[in-house]
């Protein structure tokens, strides 16, 4: 997948505006080698997997498990998995749970010290681990204008730190707009999930900003 400029990323950005998710899923895979889906299986989730699985049975995807799933979100992911046959990547930490209670003495606070090194270890590590395995060239997620500041900053195409061409297919759609998606489709939502590296839906973990 070539690179785009600044000024082709804003044009790109400008015309894929109220472009249906699975065109534009569609025209991304139809020129790249490597495409991968990230996914946590949080809220609305299902759409994005739905969508890309639609286009290409056999899309990789990444599911970094923190090891810190609500019970309902362990369910949730396991039927997805099951329902639309993902073609799932698993990465895990490292250390175990256990190791992590022991040393940080359960979950630490998002004003510890000790938090960053958290987030290291549950979440940054395991997806640099998938990343750097995987090697894609293009990174497929469900990011939306709305959810952080930094997410209000990207649009749907949007570049890693990396450098891998980001697509966020639903980047405009709202909460409403996906339920629907959600009921045509027949697909579930999972409202209890928990992310231990943020606690508050409007801060980001580290993978994308």
């Amino acid at each position: 997948m070539r690179k785009f400029t600044a000024i082709e990323l804003k044009k790109l950005n400008s015309q894929l505006r109220g472009v249906a998710p699975s065109e534009i899923i569609q025209w991304i895979l139809s020129s790249c080698d490597q495409p991968v889906v990230t996914t946590n299986f949080r809220p609305y989730e299902a759409a994005i997997l739905h969508a890309c699985v639609k286009v290409d049975a056999r899309i990789k995807v990444i599911w970094c498990d923190t090891g810190y799933n609500t019970p309902q979100t362990y369910k949730h992911a396991k039927f997805l998995i099951e329902q639309l046959n993902l073609n799932v990547k698993l990465y895990t930490p490292r250390e175990t749970a256990a190791y992590r209670d022991a040393y940080f003495n359960g979950i630490p606070s998002v004003d510890s010290l000790e938090h960053e090194e958290f987030t290291r270890q549950v979440k940054l590590e395991p997806f640099q681990r998938a990343m750097a395995q995987q090697q894609p060239d293009v990174w497929f997620t469900n990011l939306r204008k709305g959810q952080t500041s930094f997410r209000d900053s990207i649009d749907i195409l949007s570049y890693s730190k990396d450098g891998i061409l980001k697509v966020s297919p639903f980047y405009h759609w709202t909460d409403e707009k996906l339920d629907g998606y959600l009921r045509e489709h027949k697909l579930p939502n999972e409202p209890k999930y928990f992310d231990p590296t943020k606690v508050l839906n409007n801060r980001e973990c580290g993978l994308h900003a």
